[in-house]
């Protein structure tokens, strides 16, 4: 069965990049989300076996929506998807939960090994 995953950007154009890299190796898109609260919803409702977080979004970023999921199921696999410069948000993602990051511009094998790893 294809791993389910659960694409969170605010920006479209990054969320297919995302989705095209990932449906092109064997992986389910489920659904996803422009910012961290409707990610959250999402979650909840659609139960994605991996999900890819951007770090900076309106209404609630990703580090809050890492925490926000971790919350309601400690075992959540989450990769964040950051802009270059970003160690610190992304050393607080980490430890809010997330298993691992990405940098823009996505590199398709960094990606997968990426999800690889978090499923794995």
């Amino acid at each position: 069965m294809a791993t389910k995953v659960l694409v969170v950007d605010d920006a479209a154009f990054m969320r297919m990049m995302v989705k095209d890299i990932l449906s092109k190796n064997g992986y389910e898109i489920v659904g996803e989300a422009e910012n961290g609260a409707v990610a959250l919803a999402k979650y909840q409702e659609l139960k994605p076996d991996l999900v890819t977080m951007d770090i900076t979004m309106p209404e609630m970023d990703g580090i809050t929506a890492v925490k926000e999921i971790k919350k309601a199921d400690p075992n959540a696999k989450v990769i964040m998807c950051s802009a270059m410069g970003q160690q610190a948000m992304v050393i607080e993602a980490i430890q809010a939960g997330a298993r691992d990051f990405i940098v823009k511009p996505f590199q398709p094998d960094r990606v997968l090994e990426a999800v690889r790893k978090a499923v794995g």
